[in-house]
């Protein structure tokens, strides 16, 4: 009888203990529906790497954009961002840059999946470089999905134009196409 009692004592703590085991998955997406981007929310973020070709220059550009938005209604964010980037051209000495442009996003509501959401941004802001003494006009309009990873977190990928006239002393213009991998941390409003 002990021996029973033993046996069947053990075995109702193994299998206590295999039941007990927590699944260590890594996430890789969330279910966040329309939460993170309500009226009244904040994004914090950026896009920690920015590569583009500029087509009158023949320049590879690289560059970090933090930001910072706040919902004024359901999908639209307003808010600022900073430029910082490099540019390398070929035979010359390295460029950098530097501005500040405020922001407007949308979110699509069309084409959306429950993790993640297409959005629209176009900044307008000033800019200057390393090469010029002064501040010129810096545009963009640029298209991305946000793929959310967790209920507050979401990895970005964008592609757009950007447009900068930031060396206004040589009259140099720099336009062309871009890509950018980012992420946001959408923070919880006051209700």
């Amino acid at each position: 009888m002990k021996k029973s009692l033993l046996t069947l004592a053990v075995a109702l703590g193994m299998f206590g203990i295999s039941n007990a085991q927590i699944n260590t998955t890594p996430q890789a997406s969330a279910d966040v529906g329309m939460k993170p981007i309500k009226e009244g929310n904040w994004m914090v973020g950026g896009s920690i790497g920015n590569i583009g070709y500029a087509f009158e220059s023949n320049t590879f550009n690289f560059a970090l954009m933090p930001r910072a938005g706040y919902f004024i209604a359901d999908g639209i964010a307003i808010g600022a961002q900073a430029n910082l980037n490099l540019k390398a051209v070929k035979d010359l000495d390295n460029e950098w840059g530097y501005g500040i442009s405020p922001f407007i996003r949308y979110y699509f509501p069309g084409g959306a999946s429950a993790t993640g959401r297409f959005f629209g941004q176009g900044d307008i802001g000033i800019a200057g470089s390393s090469a010029g003494s002064g501040v010129g006009l810096n545009v963009g309009a640029n298209v991305g999905y946000a793929h959310f990873i967790t209920q507050t977190v979401a990895l970005e990928g964008t592609f757009g134009y950007n447009y900068s006239k930031a060396n206004i002393n040589s009259g140099d213009k720099a336009s062309g196409i871009g890509f950018g991998l980012g992420f946001q941390i959408y923070l919880p409003g006051r209700r």
